[in-house]
């Protein structure tokens, strides 16, 4: 049964949780519009996601163990994906593998009206549910930050407000932007993945941030200014910093809403290396002999 979805992501359908997390950080990051300029790296940047919402998600995962590309028609992800033409991808898997995780029938071709189905253990019909669930992908930075993010949904384009310090897998509802049916209105329930960010890394509260630091720096200390989500500061480097240390900056993490609190950063020395070619004979001499 082909599963190309793990292909997607370029693991094998026995990979662990963090394997698939693993990968997905590293193609996201190849291919995020911020750093890959190429055509189809926007789409592709797409694909991924799509792939990693279905793959991250133990339910999902299973119904697309248990299925395989027959739930995409029998097409492998990229050309379903592609398929779509202008249609919201979210909109169509969140379709096909329901809003609780539970797979339907009509994934494989009726589709969904959204007024109730069939029951037949009852032998009516169900309630309407007139509620739509729905994924978007916010950029990284307005998730640590807040602020507004545009939405094109069935034909509409509205802002919504994203507070500061949301998380993957969190769902944003908006009341009453659901279906219509008499004087009822559904509610719009948005699963928010963050898009990863090319520079920082979050775990938990925390961030992790690399910077790029001269050699002479590391060697015989001095300041160096930084640029961080909240503000530019000035980072004292003691001497004889190695590469890869890292330094705390308290309170200039995410923001966790339930402590009302900062994460901290901490900043990751990356040093960069003068070309040897261009450093006076003397000095070559010189570090050949003591280093």
């Amino acid at each position: 049964m082909s599963k190309s979805l793990y292909d997607t992501l370029e693991v094998s359908p026995n990979a662990s949780s963090e394997e698939i997390k693993k990968s997905y950080r590293r193609l996201a990051r190849k291919y995020h519009p911020d750093i890959n300029k190429e055509k189809e790296a926007e789409e592709k940047f797409k694909e991924i996601n799509a792939a990693y919402e279905i793959l991250s998600d133990e339910k999902k995962r299973k119904q697309y163990d248990q299925f395989g590309d027959s739930m995409f028609g029998g097409q492998n992800f990229h050309d379903f994906a592609r398929g779509q033409g202008n249609v919201n991808l979210d909109d169509i898997l969140s379709q096909i593998f329901g809003a609780s995780g539970g797979f339907s029938q009509g994934s494989f071709g009726g589709g969904f009206n959204g007024f109730g189905s069939f029951d037949s253990f009852g032998g009516g019909f169900k309630t309407a549910n007139l509620d739509i669930n729905a994924q978007i992908t916010i950029p990284f930075i307005t998730a640590v930050l807040g602020g507004k993010h545009n939405v094109s949904l069935q034909n509409q384009n509205f802002d919504i407000k994203i507070p500061a310090g949301i998380k993957n897998g969190e769902t944003i509802r908006l009341r009453g932007k659901g279906k219509s049916m008499g004087n009822q209105n559904g509610d719009l329930l948005l699963k928010v993945t963050v898009a990863p960010h090319p520079q920082y890394i979050q775990e938990g509260d925390n961030l992790t941030k690399p910077f790029d630091l001269p050699l002479k720096t590391a060697l015989f200390g001095g300041n160096i200014e930084i640029e961080t989500l909240y503000k530019n500061i000035t980072l004292k480097i003691p001497k004889n910093t190695k590469n890869h240390q890292r330094f705390r900056v308290k309170e200039l993490g995410a923001y966790n809403r339930k402590t009302k609190s900062n994460g901290d950063l901490y900043l990751e020395a990356n040093i960069i290396l003068p070309d040897i070619d261009s450093l006076p004979k003397e000095l070559v001499e010189s570090l050949q002999k003591y280093l």
